[in-house]
């Protein structure tokens, strides 16, 4: 599914579900790009980033390698968690101030203030432990904390 915006004067966004490419799986470290824009008219293709062999799959870096997890358990309902903790470090980066959103934004003083408030009201270990506790059936849950979890310690990553 891609994200765009519409041509009318309200700016709203929509959704697109782009037959083939949503068949494209998500790793950061693909070579291959998603190219062009999501608006009426708009061409988008998938450019390979190295010569293929057949009957390969082709993998993309959603959000454009600048989105951080947030945007991932938002948009696409998942963590970008294999083995790589810049989806974690994106948004931490962009809560201390060090880096803007995708949109080009800065997240404000007083929602900064809020999020790193917010963020004290366990610590690591509770975190972790809270996981373990955590059924099969509160998968929803578990990806709440897992975020969290990831945030907290690329907080202190980033600082």
């Amino acid at each position: 599914t891609v994200q765009g915006s519409s041509s009318s004067s309200n700016n709203e966004a929509y959704r697109l579900m782009i037959p083939l490419l949503d068949m494209c799986n998500h790793d950061r470290s693909s070579p291959h790009i998603l190219s062009g824009r999501a608006v009426p008219g708009g061409l988008l293709k998938v450019v390979a980033g190295r010569n293929l062999e057949a009957g390969e799959q082709v993998n993309i870096c959603y959000g454009g390698g600048v989105a951080g997890n947030d945007r991932f358990l938002q948009d696409y309902g998942f963590l970008d968690d294999f083995g790589n903790e810049e989806a974690y470090d994106i948004v931490a980066r962009q809560v201390l101030g060090l880096q803007r959103t995708e949109g080009g934004a800065s997240i404000s003083f007083s929602d900064r203030n809020a999020i790193l408030e917010a963020l004290q009201g366990s610590s690591v270990e509770e975190d972790e432990a809270l996981l373990l506790e955590l059924k099969q059936e509160d998968d929803d849950v578990k990806e709440a904390v897992r975020f969290r979890l990831g945030l907290k310690k690329a907080l202190e990553r980033c600082r």
